[in-house]
């Protein structure tokens, strides 16, 4: 395992990031706060650069490769979002990239990461292992991985996200109460439980994750890596991992308060929320921590809570669908 990310390389990866990443806005809603009673601030990474945080930790990372030592490029492995993060920091850096993708992908997800010049190469992820495949082509190309979260420079990178609200916050005079954040493989959470440790340690922060796959809120509660029954079937395709990380897990099982889980139907909600009320488009994963606010999971009554926005891009079809509900 690595070295663990510090205070200190968030710092650094937000020098490295800026001017390439957006610094997006933090938002509040006065029909939300009205809702649950308290101030909700909402940190806008479905506005990022590609639509999601995660170009964040892409570029932090491939900003500092070597040229001379990643002439085969980079390879990764996503659902999407660190797909098309790494695809475009790729190009912005005038490297190849090839991405390993679940067949399931939604379509706009490799779209778009083939829009930035990337290679897909598809794999059924209920049985076949995305690491193996894509260190195949590592080998094969003499490329360099960059894997969604189990990496320091992928970790402190989307800790930058963290530290942008805290900053924020700070200069409004406010500190929170509780930080939610959504949750896969713990790589957004890791690097903003790092960074309010430091900066705002008096912040409840949480995991927010999908039903059935609530490896981390399970993780939390045992001590231990705990794996999930299934690979896939959740409309939150970005929050879908076997388990949590080695290292961002050692970063967060000693910093996370209580892990919370939503339904699908509350997600949806939360989806159709955003954009009837916020005017966003969220994604399904990206609107976990909202769908927790939303039903009343955290006590918001009289606190202030922030949660990320952390994706906006959702499948066309499957977007129309949830707001044809209402």
């Amino acid at each position: 395992m690595q070295e663990l990310p510090k205070f200190s390389d968030i710092e650094a990866a937000a020098k490295r990031i800026s001017g390439e990443a957006v610094v997006t806005p933090l938002l509040e809603n006065a029909k939300l706060n009205a809702l649950v009673g308290g101030r909700i601030f909402m940190k806008a990474e479905c506005l990022q650069r590609t639509g999601s945080f995660k170009f964040r930790g892409a570029w932090n990372c491939i900003s500092k490769l070597d040229p001379a030592r990643s002439k085969g490029g980079v390879v990764a492995y996503s659902t999407g979002n660190h797909a098309q993060g790494v695809a475009a920091a790729a190009q912005l850096r005038g490297m190849a990239a090839l991405i390993v993708m679940p067949e399931d992908t939604p379509e706009i997800k490799s779209a778009n990461t083939k829009s930035y010049g990337a290679e897909i190469v598809t794999y059924d992820r209920a049985t076949e292992d995305r690491a193996e495949i894509a260190n195949h082509y590592v080998a094969k190309r003499g490329a360099v991985l960059v894997p969604p979260f189990e990496h320091a420079d992928i970790i402190a990178g989307q800790g930058t996200c963290g530290l942008e609200i805290i900053n924020e916050l700070y200069g409004r005079n406010v500190e929170l109460d509780d930080m939610l954040v959504n949750c896969g493989g713990g790589g957004l959470t890791a690097g903003v439980a790092l960074a309010f440790s430091q900066k705002s340690p008096k912040t409840k922060v949480h995991s927010v994750e999908p039903e059935g796959f609530d490896d981390y809120a399970r993780s939390l509660r045992s001590g231990i890596r705990e794996k999930n029954a299934r690979a896939a079937g959740s409309i939150c395709d970005a929050l879908l991992t076997p388990q949590p990380g080695e290292m961002t897990f050692a970063m967060n099982k000693g910093r996370l308060a209580e892990g919370y889980v939503v339904s699908e139907a509350e997600v949806r909600r939360a989806v159709r929320f955003a954009f009837e009320t916020l005017k966003l488009v969220v994604e399904p994963g990206g609107a976990a921590g909202l769908a927790a606010v939303l039903i009343g999971k955290v006590a918001a009554k009289g606190k202030n809570i922030g949660i990320i926005l952390s994706g906006g891009n959702v499948d066309p079809k499957l977007f129309v669908e949830i707001l044809m509900e209402a």
